[in-house]
């Protein structure tokens, strides 16, 4: 049996017909808005003098890989991993074996070091 789903935009603003789905972000939020082409243009030329004066952010993927606050931390190698919990046992540091290193332990190894 043959089907055909068809998907018909509807304006969220105005109700009438929508030719495409606008996205974009704003305090970190993502939003998603289906739009006429007159009111994605009425969109877009709002936006355009704070877009001209903007920088280009990171994309949410890789906001979504930073690690630490504010993104500060960098990745580390096996071997200052071994490093760290080496250092964090010989001070009295609780710490695994495996897995993540507590960020309060890694700065504790920056400042002694």
């Amino acid at each position: 049996m043959a089907k055909h789903t068809q998907v018909i935009l509807i304006d969220d603003l105005d109700g009438g017909e929508a030719n495409e789905t606008v996205t974009f972000a704003i305090d970190g939020l993502p939003y998603e808005i289906d739009l006429s082409d007159s009111n994605a243009k009425k969109l877009r030329e709002a936006l355009a003098p704070f877009v001209s004066s903007a920088r280009k952010g990171e994309s949410g993927s890789a906001r979504g890989r930073r690690r630490g606050s504010g993104g500060t931390q960098r990745a580390m190698t096996r071997e200052k991993s071994a490093e760290i919990r080496a250092w964090a046992k010989a001070n009295n540091h609780p710490v695994s074996e495996r897995g993540r290193i507590a960020a309060s332990i890694v700065e504790a190894y920056d400042l002694a070091h």
